[in-house]
C-alpha cells in the first residue's frame, strides 16, 4: 500500500515545445474545442500517485494556454535537446521530490493507470532507477515498422535493448512468442534523472536516435513493465483526426449505452 508521506513525493512533468517538424504547434491543436496540452494535463491529472504535475516549455504561447485552463507551468531554457533535458530543468527544482515521471505532450488519450503502472516499480523496490513500459504487439504491420520502437527484456523485466529494427530477429522463420513495442513513458529517481541528462551520448543513441538507449550503454538497468495502455501519440493532423475520431465514438458509446 502506498503512503501518503511517497505520494507526496512524486512530480509528474509534461514538456511541450511549440515546434514540430511534422506538425508545428500541435500542443495548440483543437480536439472537441480543448487544446491537445488540456487534454493530456486533465487526464495526468487524474493519475493516483501523483501529487504534482507541471507542464514545462520554453514557448509564451504554452505558457499562457496552461495557464489559462489553470495548469501549473514552468519556463524552461531554449536550447535542451531533448524532453529530459527539460524534465530534468523543471526536477532540479523540486528537492523534496522523490520520483519524476516524464509525460508525452502528444498523447491526448493517455491513460492515468498506465501512469500509476510504471510508477509502482520504484515505489515497491528502492534499486530501481528507471522504469518505462512495454504493450504487446497486435497489428504484425508494426512488427517491421521502425515508427514503432521495439523492446526486449531479460527474465527479471529488465531492458536488454530498445531499437526499430525488428527484435528479436526470427532467423530460423519461427516468429517468437510475443513481439513488444515501447510505450514511450518514464519514472525516474530524482537523483538519477538529475544525472542522467548529463551522462555521455553513445553510437547506439546516435544510430536509432532513442534517448532510453543512453541509460543502457552506460550501465544503467531500466526496468520495463507489460501494459495493455494502446498510446495515441500525434505527430501529424492526420494523427489528430484520428484521435478526434476516438474521441467522438468514445462519447457516442457513452450516450448509447
Amino acid at each position: 500500500m502506498v503512503t501518503s508521506r511517497v505520494q507526496r513525493k512524486i512530480l509528474g512533468v509534461i514538456p511541450a515545445r511549440f515546434g514540430s517538424t511534422r506538425f508545428p504547434g500541435k500542443a495548440l491543436a483543437l480536439i472537441d474545442s480543448r487544446t491537445m496540452l488540456q487534454h493530456v494535463y486533465e487526464r495526468v491529472s487524474m493519475a493516483r500517485y501523483l501529487q504534482n504535475v507541471i507542464i514545462a516549455t520554453d514557448d509564451t504561447r504554452i505558457c499562457h494556454e496552461a495557464r489559462r485552463f489553470g495548469a501549473r507551468v514552468m519556463m524552461t531554457r531554449e536550447d535542451h535537446l531533448s524532453g529530459t533535458d527539460r524534465v530534468a530543468e523543471v526536477a532540479s527544482a523540486f528537492e523534496d521530490t522523490e520520483l519524476v515521471v516524464n509525460i508525452q505532450g502528444d498523447e491526448p488519450l493517455i491513460d492515468p493507470d498506465a501512469i500509476d503502472t510504471v510508477v509502482m516499480p520504484l515505489l515497491e523496490e528502492p534499486a530501481i532507477l528507471m522504469a518505462t513500459l512495454k504493450k504487446r504487439i497486435e497489428d504484425p504491420r508494426e512488427i517491421a515498422d521502425p515508427n514503432v520502437v521495439k523492446v526486449v527484456t531479460d527474465r527479471f523485466e529488465n531492458a536488454v535493448y530498445f531499437s526499430r529494427a525488428t527484435i528479436p530477429y526470427a532467423r530460423n522463420g519461427d516468429l517468437p512468442t510475443a513481439y513488444f513495442k515501447h510505450i514511450g513513458l518514464y519514472v525516474y529517481r530524482r537523483d538519477f534523472l538529475l544525472r542522467y541528462a548529463g551522462l555521455p551520448v553513445g553510437p547506439l543513441e546516435q544510430t536509432e536516435r532513442l534517448e532510453q538507449l543512453r541509460a543502457l550503454e552506460n550501465g544503467f538497468k531500466i526496468r520495463v513493465v507489460e501494459t495493455d495502455y494502446e498510446s495515441f501519440g500525434i505527430d501529424t493532423p492526420d494523427d489528430l483526426k484520428r484521435v478526434q475520431a476516438l474521441i467522438s465514438a468514445g462519447r457516442e458509446a457513452v450516450r448509447n449505452g
